[in-house]
């Protein structure tokens, strides 16, 4: 199995479980699911024995949220538009711009081809663009070390309206076999 790992703050942020398509030569976009999950929800192990002293339980169900399966397997945090914490779009103009700086950084440090460096700036211009002019159409989602400078990754749906998927910087991720 390959994990992906955020260059920039090394989060993990997606594996090759999810089916990856390359799209424009610079990003990585996969198809998520959407489901009901528990917030809250405690587990117990099997052929655990709980407590006496936990009595019976308090309160109703915990209150259930949707989530996407990218966000839940590796602990990403939702940027909410509603809670104020999706960046304006001139904001993300400008984190994009550093985080560009930082994976061209990040690419040259770690000793990358030369192709793999020349096929970054070539295409991540465009790749901008195609970002921006999309901006209000994505959830936007950070690694769970909410590193303001690391990649952040960009849900939007797909043309049937229901199919969610992701969006990610394809040289912005270091691969990492477990």
């Amino acid at each position: 199995m390959i994990i992906f790992t955020d260059i920039v703050s090394g989060d993990e942020v997606l594996s090759d479980t999810f089916k990856l398509q390359e799209v424009d030569k610079i990003f990585y976009q996969c198809d998520c699911r959407k489901y009901l999950k528990k917030q809250n929800e405690d587990f117990q192990l099997e052929g655990a024995n709980p407590s006496a002293e936990d009595g019976a339980d308090e309160g109703g169900e915990g209150e259930a949220v949707m989530v996407h399966d990218i966000e839940d397997q590796f602990r990403l945090v939702w940027l909410k538009t509603e809670e104020g914490l999706k960046p304006s779009k001139d904001a993300f103009k400008s984190h994009l711009k550093n985080y560009m700086k930082k994976v061209l950084s990040k690419l040259t440090e770690k000793g990358a081809s030369k192709e793999t460096i020349d096929e970054f700036k070539a295409n991540a211009p465009a790749g901008v663009k195609k970002i921006l002019s999309n901006y209000d159409n994505y959830d936007v989602l950070m690694g769970q070390s909410m590193d303001g400078d690391a990649m952040h990754i960009l849900i939007d749906f797909r043309e049937d309206g229901v199919t969610p998927y992701a969006t990610l910087w394809k040289h912005g991720l270091d691969e990492v076999k477990v």
